[in-house]
């Protein structure tokens, strides 16, 4: 493009835009035919993230993709509705098993089924596990310059934020029961409620059946599994949280939801949640299904286990655009061999990105950066957009990258 050439104004990047065939701009036309049908002055895209382990890559494209969305919304909108992306952290959540990846196991142990926010931080730096997560979650997204909004499930249930959307649930909790009930086994159902007590006594997440429900006085009851004594309690304030499909579409109604992806193994739930959402009043958000991230031996990659390749393992071999464009291409196709032990790994990963990479068997990092290099320039030809659909993500990464030299 020469320097004379001269760029689209926004009613052209928009002309443009409506035209593209590009995934982003597909899920965008979607939000805007939502919102002429149900016009609100702010549109919210959530991503969520279980912070019982260290962020990852497919923590990162679940936010690089909502954020290409995003950006193609206000491309279409010309920047005319406000827009905001909730990074929201479940980390209310009680904590099921140790994870594989961390020290101090016996200390956490100890605290098992509690919520992340009451679990110690098994590294000494933070209140709490949950915290200390939460923490590495947002460095990471700040270091890539994305444009989002945190927000904590454990401050949003003690703060009174949910108050009102749990009363609801509580309310409608037989139609909620009706949708989730036939999903679960038989045994799972006898004693399913989507109300979770927190123990006064030992804070931990109980899993127990509900014995009564009282919808004037807002609480529940359950007998205490140690004391056997009947229980009385508040669904507010951070005393109750729900079970996660359920607590997925209240989220969604407190909070206005508009969009949010899911991986294929969530199909399912989505489609569960959104039944919830809409028996609660509430209208669940457009979606899209990306395929699964996968380590090399075809397991789907998991923050407690530790089994998938860090985004600082994939910038030590290949370009901080060259990440962007993977996350950009076929989101519908799985991302294999997402693993990194060693440079060997960590190489032949940037070949599921870039197939005419050199072997790494040479150990030729700078070889391998070259060549990676080489192939974008290729790939950016063959997938520039007029409307600068990876624009506000690579200047993220090219910040990120210069931050580790």
């Amino acid at each position: 493009m020469s320097s004379a050439t001269i760029l689209p104004d926004a009613a052209g990047l928009r002309a443009l835009a409506e035209q593209s065939n590009a995934w982003p701009f597909e899920e965008a036309r979607k939000i805007v035919a939502r919102l002429k049908q149900y016009p609100k002055e702010e549109v919210i895209f959530e991503t969520g993230y279980g912070p019982s382990g260290l962020p990852h890559i497919g923590t990162f494209g679940e936010v690089a993709r909502t954020t290409m969305v995003r950006h193609a919304f206000r491309v279409l909108t010309e920047d005319k509705v406000r827009t905001r992306l909730i990074a929201f952290s479940d980390d209310m959540d009680g904590l099921r098993k140790v994870p594989d990846n961390i020290p101090n196991k016996d200390m956490v142990a100890r605290h098992l089924g509690k919520p992340l926010t009451r679990v110690p931080d098994p590294f000494g730096t933070h209140p709490s596990f949950g915290a200390h997560n939460n923490a590495r979650l947002r460095a990471f997204l700040d270091a890539f310059g994305f444009d989002y909004e945190f927000m904590s499930s454990t401050e949003c249930y003690t703060s009174g934020r949910f108050d009102e959307a749990l009363l609801t649930v509580l309310a409608r909790f037989d139609e909620v029961m009706a949708i989730m009930l036939p999903s679960l086994r038989a045994e799972r159902a006898a004693t399913y409620s989507p109300f979770l007590p927190v123990s006064p006594d030992t804070g931990v997440v109980l899993q127990i059946p509900i014995v009564a429900q009282d919808v004037a006085a807002g609480t529940i009851q359950y007998d205490d599994p140690d004391s056997g004594e009947r229980i009385t309690t508040p669904v507010t304030g951070g005393r109750c949280k729900l079970q996660w499909k359920p607590d997925w579409a209240m989220r969604w109604l407190a909070l206005g939801v508009d969009y949010e992806m899911a991986g294929k193994d969530l199909i399912d739930s989505v489609k569960l949640s959104s039944d919830i959402c809409r028996a609660l009043g509430g209208r669940p958000p457009q979606g899209f299904n990306y395929e699964l991230f996968l380590d090399d031996k075809g397991q789907k990659i998991s923050k407690s286990k530790g089994n998938g390749i860090t985004i600082e393992e994939w910038l030590r071999y290949a370009s901080p655009e060259s990440l962007s464009l993977f996350m950009y291409r076929e989101p519908k196709a799985a991302k294999r061999g997402l693993r990194a032990p060693g440079r060997q790994a960590a190489a032949h990963q940037s070949g599921v990105a870039y197939p005419h990479r050199p072997s790494a068997s040479s150990g030729n990092t700078g070889l391998l950066q070259h060549a990676a290099q080489s192939r974008l320039g290729v790939e950016r030809r063959e997938c520039r957009d007029a409307v600068g659909l990876h624009r506000p993500l690579l200047a993220g990464c090219n910040a990120a990258k210069r931050s580790e030299t």
